[in-house]
């Protein structure tokens, strides 16, 4: 049993020596020596997979990586190009068409269906080859259409007025 301290617990390092043991073979004073590396060395077991990939313990690790950079551009002339916005899709003809016909409708009045069934004939083309106008296609189709349903009650409208112009007229001259 070990003897109580003043504070009541026990001193754990009683009873305990303070210092490793001595080895009686060696000198006091020299400090025991670790055996040196051959140049080689491999401290790995041979049964390691990369135990012969290893580099020498004297000799530095070569660089994982070459230094950063840009990249290296021809000696002469333009450098070359690289990966940018795809080139521009042609743009259908028929869909350009359609849009200025639509427009016409305006003062013509009878260009804008055509305009308007163009628009639609250009946007099956343009699904089917994949170029490029789909927007004038759907402006010639809402442009054309608008304006013919406006000239419709516009003609509907002086229709109208006719009519009654002639039954409110006087039938005795």
């Amino acid at each position: 049993m070990t003897q109580p301290t003043s504070g009541g617990w026990p001193d754990p390092s009683a009873g305990q020596p303070s210092s490793p043991p001595v080895d009686p073979t060696l000198p006091a004073s020299a400090p025991p020596s670790v055996p040196a590396q051959p140049t080689g060395y491999d401290p790995y077991q041979p049964a390691d997979p990369y135990g012969g990939m290893k580099a020498d313990l004297g000799t530095p690790a070569p660089a994982p990586y070459p230094p950063a950079g840009y990249p290296g551009q021809p000696e002469y002339g333009y450098p070359q190009p690289g990966y940018g916005y795809p080139p521009p899709r042609p743009t259908n003809s028929m869909a350009i068409v359609a849009l200025v016909l639509a427009l016409l409708g305006i003062g013509s009045c009878i260009t804008a269906p055509i305009g308007a069934i163009m628009g639609h004939v250009a946007m099956r083309q343009i699904r089917e080859t994949g170029e490029g106008g789909e927007g004038m296609a759907k402006a010639a189709i809402i442009v054309g259409w608008i304006l013919t349903g406006l000239i419709v009650l516009a003609i509907g409208a002086y229709a109208v007025l006719i009519a009654f112009a002639i039954s409110s007229t006087p039938t005795s001259y």
